[in-house]
């Protein structure tokens, strides 16, 4: 989330307990992002839901929960209408930069996988230079350090906002993959915050990983993320647009690594909501939600994966302060309904200390260390909140 953007949301919804919405794509040190309890503040003492039955709450009595949070969706509407037109957004502001269309490359498979990479690589310099022929310098640069042949991009797509999936470690030998979906704010302009996590969490896959076990982290910006201050975060629409890349985007992962192998699916804030709706049929081992408003589930059941569903929630999380509820308003859904830590959803929940929106996956934490134990598939040994 851009720094503008966030003190406007902070000064029109109250503070950092009750910040903007969704998103804030990962990692500023180095991504994603922590909660507070799993009830959505202390205090109120419900579990709100979506499209359910109306809920007591100890506060209001019958029915004031569910009432409280459409209000607060509504309001939050109609802040987010008032930003998206006042907040400068980078993205709104912001010429077109040309760059040339993606690489045509067939299915990749383990042995083509080093020339898809090269073949990327080259999209991306050439990105890199169509970018400086433009005058945008910082879109240049980024495009520039995708290219450099230490980089594994397995996808690279220079136009827009960008499209990148990069491949951490030997992917084609790999028994143990995590795939990182990221939230709102996520671009190539932003990329190297959500380089960040990725080469965090790959570092500390290779510090647990077993000897004999291959772990390969693959950072997929494989959709148009919305920008926290918008209408875009607090709506599904982004979501039902990437779900299907997610679905397919894995498929094609299976063709390079094989069927034994285990995949994760780390889905950050907005990113969750994608995972959501993609988890039915999608063939991974294991589906992490973090620092998330919610899936559009009411529950881990209603996700229809057979993966084990995870969530955590740092102390120092602003999601924790947006209600769980889903609001129809004008014909469009807002909200995401129930609270992904809440006893109710369903989840394995772990801790993820007391850190912020943007710290699920710092170097040295618990959260990170867990997260590396649910990829390895050593989950007895995952804490448990």
């Amino acid at each position: 989330m851009g720094v503008e953007a966030e003190r406007f949301a902070e000064r029109r919804l109250g503070g950092s307990g009750s910040r903007a919405a969704v998103g804030g794509g990962p990692g500023r040190a180095a991504g994603g992002g922590p909660g507070r309890a799993a009830g959505g503040g202390p205090g109120r003492g419900r579990v709100p839901i979506r499209d359910g039955p109306v809920v007591r709450d100890s506060a209001g009595g019958r029915g004031s929960a569910v009432v409280r949070d459409r209000l607060w969706l509504r309001g939050l509407l109609a802040v987010l209408v008032t930003a998206a037109v006042v907040v400068p957004l980078t993205a709104a502001v912001r010429p077109d930069i040309p760059a040339p269309a993606p690489a045509d490359l067939a299915p990749v498979t383990a042995s083509t996988l080093e020339g898809a990479y090269a073949a990327n690589r080259a999209n991306a310099g050439l990105a890199a230079r169509m970018a400086t022929g433009h005058g945008d310098r910082h879109r240049a640069a980024a495009d520039h350090a995708l290219a450099a042949p230490s980089r594994r991009l397995l996808a690279f797509d220079g136009r827009g906002s960008g499209r990148v999936a990069e491949v951490f470690g030997d992917l084609a030998h790999a028994g143990r993959v995590a795939v990182l979906v990221p939230g709102s704010d996520t671009s190539l302009d932003t990329y190297e915050r959500f380089h960040t996590a990725a080469a965090a969490l790959h570092r500390e896959l290779t510090r647990q990983a077993p000897a004999g076990t291959g772990a390969a982290v693959v950072a997929w910006l494989g959709y148009t993320t919305p920008a926290t201050v918008s209408t875009t975060a607090v709506t599904p629409d982004r979501a039902d647009e990437a779900a299907p890349a997610l679905r397919e985007f894995v498929r094609g992962l299976r063709g390079v690594t094989g069927p034994d192998a285990r995949i994760t699916l780390l889905c950050h804030s907005y990113g969750s909501v994608v995972c959501g709706r993609a988890a039915h049929g999608l063939d991974v081992d294991d589906l992490v939600l973090l620092g998330s408003p919610g899936t559009g589930a009411g529950s881990a059941a209603d996700l229809g994966t057979r993966a084990r569903v995870w969530a955590a929630r740092g102390g120092g999380d602003w999601v924790a302060g947006v209600p769980h509820a889903g609001v129809d308003l004008f014909g469009t859904t807002v909200g995401f309904g129930a609270d992904p830590v809440s006893p109710a959803f369903g989840a394995r929940v772990f801790p993820a200390g007391d850190g912020g929106h943007s710290d699920y996956f710092r170097q040295g934490s618990g959260c990170l260390a867990d997260l590396a134990r649910i990829v390895l598939g050593r989950t007895p040994e995952v804490t448990r909140a």
